[in-house]
């Protein structure tokens, strides 16, 4: 969390401030992925490949950029994650919340037949 009482509002509100760009910045992102995969060989031609993909396995959340509207009660506070900063999705742009760096937990399985 930023230290709201470290700024004041320029006089005239209005003025340019004499912080430096990217002055603060937000918070890091971790996630941890995995990919569990196995081949079996049902025939000569044919052969079976289930996967197990894991997003996120760890849960860990991921924070978007804390407001930075210095007239904003919540100045300094991070009050999304980082998936749902990102964007929705749909007619708004960006990708499914669920898919993006910092979403939720999650998995997806595959099984695949190649002959």
């Amino acid at each position: 969390m930023i230290n709201a009482t470290a700024f004041t509002t320029p006089v005239p509100a209005t003025a340019q401030g004499d912080l430096g760009r990217n002055a603060l910045r937000g918070y890091g992102v971790t996630q941890w992925a995995l990919t569990l995969r196995r081949q079996f060989r049902l025939t000569e031609r044919f052969s079976l490949q289930a996967r197990g993909d894991f997003f996120n396995i760890l849960n860990h959340p991921n924070f978007g950029n804390p407001i930075n509207y210095l007239t904003s009660p919540q100045f300094g506070q991070a009050t999304q994650t980082l998936n749902n900063h990102l964007g929705g999705g749909g007619q708004n742009g960006g990708l499914n919340p669920l898919y993006q760096t910092g979403g939720p937990r999650s998995i997806q399985l595959a099984l695949k037949l190649q002959f």
